[in-house]
C-alpha cells in the first residue's frame, strides 16, 4: 500500500510539473521576452554543482540567480567552487558518491560521459528533452551537427555543452602584421610565403620604427597559448595544420599531417626564417605574459608581426594604449604548392549540464526545464550581460548590427568599466546557447578600434581574411568513440602531440637538421608511438560518425 501511494504521489507531482507547461517552448525562449514565470508547479530545490568565476561576488545573491529562480520557480542550492579547483573537486565528488543532483559546470569529456553513463551516475536526457526541451530541440534543428556531436555511441545524450558560436574563435589561428610599418616601407600585404619572407627581411633591415637601432622583431609569438606559435600558422601554406591534433583528411582517410613530406617542406621554410633572424628566438619558449611585456614596453614598438588568436594578447587594449591599432590580419599565405589554409576550430566542447541519479523525478523535470531555458536567447543575454537596463538595452531605431541590418541590442559603455568583481551577471557560467545570430545582432560600434568595438573588429578581420578558407573536410574536434578506445587515445594523443611539437621546435631552431637521415629517423619514431593504431581508432570513430 505504501509503495502504491508513493507511485501515485510521483504521478501527481509529474502531472503538476508538466500540467502548467502546455507546450511551453515558446515561453521559455527569446520569443517570450516578457520575463513571465515558467510554471514548474511547486518550488523545486536543485542541488547544483557550479564552477564560479572569481569575478562573481556571491553566486547565491547574484542578480541572474535571483531572476532565474523567480522565472523557473526553483531554488538553487549551489555547491560552488572556484574555476581553478573545479576539475579536482568534480572527480572527488564522483569517486566518493557524494555528488549533487545537477551539474551546471560538469566539464564532462566524451569518455567521462560514456563511463558515468554506463555506471548509471549520469541520467540519459533523451526522453526529458523530447518532452520538455523545446529550445534544445530548436537547437538541434538549427544546428544540424549538434545532436550527433553530443550523442554517445549507445544512442544516449548524457550532457549538454555550453555553446558559444564565436565566429572569430572558429578561425583563431591568426597572423597580425604592423600595417603602419608596411605603409612606411612602401610594402604590400604579403599573399605568399616568398612575399612574406621579403616583408620580414625589410622589417629587420630597414628600421621601420625609425629609432636608428636594429631592434625590430619581424615575427614573434608565444608558447602554450591560444594559437601563438608562429610555425603552425606558417605550416598551413604547405599542409593543413590545426595545431590541436595535427589531423587532416584525404579522401575520407584520417592522416597525420606531421608525418607527411609537405610537413618537411614547411619546416624547411620556417627554419630558413629562423636562421635568418626573422623569427623571434623567444617565440617557442616565452609565455603570453612575456610576449605582452615586449609588446607594451616603454619607448618604440619593436614587433613587426605576431601570431595570436587576437591582437589583445600581445598589446594592451586599454584606452590611451594605441599600439594595437597598427595591426591588421594577414590572410592565409600561399605556399609554393598552391596551399593556403586557415585553421578551423568550430567545436562544441565538453558537456557541462548533466542530471545525476541523485535527482528525483520532480528535480529531473525542473532541471531539464532550466537547461531548456538556458538554451534560449533571453538567457544568453541575461547570463553574460545581466538584467536589461543595467549594462544593455534594446537597440533604438536606426542602430545597425555588424551586417548593416537593424540591431536588436546595444551594450552600454558602463559594461566596459566593470570592476574586478560584480554581482549582476553570471559571466558565462554554466550553459548558454550564444549563436552567431545573437552575437552579431548587437549595435556595431562606430569605431572598431575602440575598446567597445573590439568584437566587431575581430568579426571583420575574420570575415575578410579567414572565413571558409579551411579545407573542404576537416576532422571534427568533438567526436565520440568506444569507452576503451577513448581511454587508449588519451595516452597515445598526449605522446604523439608532444613528439610532434618537440620535434617541430627542434627542426625550426636547427637543433635537428632536416637532412634525409634526421627526417627519416623522425618519421620512423612514430612507429614506436603506435601511430597506425592511433589513426585506426580515429578512423573508426570518424566512419561511425558519418554513418
Amino acid at each position: 500500500m505504501l509503495a502504491l501511494l508513493v507511485m501515485i504521489a510521483l504521478i501527481i507531482t509529474a502531472c503538476s510539473s508538466n500540467g502548467g507547461n502546455g507546450g511551453n517552448g515558446g515561453s521559455t525562449g527569446a520569443d517570450n521576452g516578457s520575463g513571465n514565470k515558467i510554471d514548474t508547479g511547486a518550488t523545486v530545490t536543485l542541488n547544483t554543482f557550479v564552477s564560479v568565476s572569481p569575478r562573481i561576488e556571491d553566486i547565491n545573491t547574484n542578480a541572474v540567480t535571483k531572476q532565474v529562480e523567480e522565472k523557473l520557480n526553483i531554488k538553487f542550492k549551489f555547491d560552488a567552487t572556484p574555476n581553478a579547483n573545479a576539475a579536482d573537486k568534480k572527480k572527488l565528488m564522483l569517486a566518493s558518491g557524494d555528488y549533487p543532483a545537477v551539474f551546471l559546470s560538469g566539464n564532462f569529456t566524451q569518455a567521462e560521459q560514456i563511463d558515468y553513463g554506463k555506471q548509471g551516475i549520469l541520467m540519459p536526457l533523451n526522453d526529458l528533452i523530447e518532452k520538455y526541451g523545446n529550445e534544445i530541440k530548436r537547437a538541434f534543428t538549427e544546428d544540424k551537427d549538434l545532436k550527433d556531436a553530443i550523442t554517445a555511441p549507445d544512442g544516449n545524450i548524457y550532457s549538454l555543452p555550453h555553446i558559444n558560436d564565436c565566429f572569430h574563435c572558429w578561425y583563431s589561428q591568426k597572423l597580425w602584421i604592423n600595417k603602419t610599418w608596411l605603409d612606411k616601407l612602401g610594402l604590400k600585404m604579403p599573399t605568399t610565403t616568398d612575399e612574406y619572407y621579403e616583408v620580414l627581411k625589410a622589417f629587420k633591415t630597414q628600421d621601420p620604427n625609425g629609432n636608428g637601432k636594429a631592434d625590430e622583431i619581424p615575427l614573434s609569438g608565444a608558447f602554450n597559448t591560444w594559437h601563438g606559435i608562429p610555425s603552425n600558422f606558417l605550416m598551413n601554406a604547405f599542409i593543413y595544420d590545426n595545431d590541436e591534433d595535427f589531423f587532416y583528411l584525404k579522401d575520407g582517410k584520417v592522416q597525420l599531417a606531421a608525418a607527411q613530406p609537405e610537413w618537411r617542406e614547411g619546416l624547411t621554410y620556417i627554419n630558413k626564417l629562423f636562421g635568418d633572424g626573422l623569427i623571434d628566438k623567444e617565440a617557442f619558449t616565452q609565455n603570453i605574459d612575456q610576449l605582452a611585456q615586449v609588446g607594451n614596453q616603454e619607448g618604440d614598438n619593436v614587433i613587426g608581426s605576431v601570431t595570436a588568436g587576437h591582437i589583445g594578447m600581445a598589446f594592451s587594449l586599454a584606452e590611451g594604449q594605441n599600439r594595437h591599432k597598427d595591426y591588421v590580419t594577414v590572410p592565409p599565405l600561399q605556399g609554393p604548392g598552391g596551399v593556403a589554409f586557415a585553421g578551423y576550430y568550430k567545436a562544441y566542447g565538453n558537456g557541462q549540464f548533466a542530471i545525476t541519479n541523485k535527482a528525483s523525478e520532480e528535480e529531473a523535470i525542473a532541471a531539464i526545464k532550466m537547461a531548456d531555458y538556458m538554451y534560449s536567447e533571453e538567457f544568453a543575454i541575461l547570463n553574460e550581460y545581466g538584467p536589461e537596463g543595467n549594462y544593455w538595452d534594446k537597440a533604438k531605431d536606426g542602430e545597425k548590427d555588424v551586417h548593416g541590418n537593424p540591431a536588436k541590442y546595444t551594450i552600454k559603455p558602463k559594461y566596459w568599466d566593470l570592476s574586478t568583481t560584480f554581482n549582476d551577471t553570471w559571466d558565462q557560467m554554466g550553459i548558454t546557447r550564444r549563436t552567431r545570430e545573437i552575437r552579431e545582432s548587437w549595435t556595431a560600434p562606430a569605431d572598431m578600434f575602440s575598446q567597445q568595438g573590439y568584437e566587431f573588429r575581430l568579426f571583420t578581420e575574420t570575415a575578410n581574411n579567414y572565413e571558409n578558407k579551411q579545407p573542404e573536410e576537416t576532422f571534427p574536434l568533438t567526436i565520440f568513440m568506444d569507452e576503451n578506445d577513448a581511454k587508449e587515445t588519451i595516452m597515445l594523443r598526449t605522446q604523439i602531440n608532444e613528439y610532434v611539437r618537440s620535434n617541430m621546435a627542434q627542426f625550426v631552431t636547427g637543433s635537428k637538421s632536416l637532412s634525409d637521415s634526421e627526417w627519416d629517423s623522425y618519421v620512423k619514431g612514430f612507429e614506436g608511438l603506435n601511430l597506425n593504431h592511433y589513426l585506426e581508432i580515429y578512423q573508426k570513430a570518424y566512419d561511425n560518425k558519418k554513418k
